[in-house]
């Protein structure tokens, strides 16, 4: 779909400075345990389905339109993996355009749909195992890709904060 009305008008007001961006990405897992990553094609790295969550939209039903409009693929998700954030999310687009992204982390099981996008963002679609997939564009942590029972929500975390917060109590 490209960038939605209210970030186009939001860009008008801010130009290409870092702005704030809610996010939203699938982990897509075919039955053989490898997972579905895009190729946009213009230079940038390999990513999950992903992207902004709309106003008045929330992170799992942006999930479900992100992966639907750039993969064909209709899914539901099932967990959420992670949320991540902070300076090794920010990102600056080949139109220098400037995001930092807070991102949720779903694993989404597919219900329907054909491998086929239905927007212009993607290039290539591919499955890749866990230990071999592409170079991503952001950090994602090793661990949302490994399949596991845990129910433990992952995120980034500064142990200096934590420490701190020890001493404080």
């Amino acid at each position: 779909m490209g960038m939605s009305e209210y970030y186009q008008e939001l860009r008008r007001k801010v130009g290409s400075e870092l702005i704030f961006m809610p996010s939203v990405a699938g982990i897509v897992r075919n039955e053989s345990c490898e997972i579905l990553f895009q190729n946009k094609g213009n230079g940038e790295k390999w990513s999950l389905p992903a992207g902004a969550i709309e106003p008045g939209e929330a992170p799992a039903e942006a999930v479900v339109r992100e992966v639907w409009e750039e993969t064909g693929l209709h899914v539901v998700p099932e967990k959420l993996l992670g949320v991540f954030g902070g300076k090794e999310f920010r990102y600056q687009y080949p139109n220098g355009h400037k995001v930092e992204y807070v991102v949720f982390v779903f694993e989404c099981k597919v219900k329907g749909g054909d491998l086929n996008p239905t927007d212009s963002e993607t290039a290539e679609l591919r499955y890749f195992s866990p230990e071999n997939r592409p170079e991503l564009a952001l950090p994602y942590p090793e661990s949302i890709f490994t399949e596991t029972d845990s129910e433990k929500t992952e995120f980034q975390w500064d142990e200096g904060r934590v420490k701190l917060a020890d001493q404080r109590s």
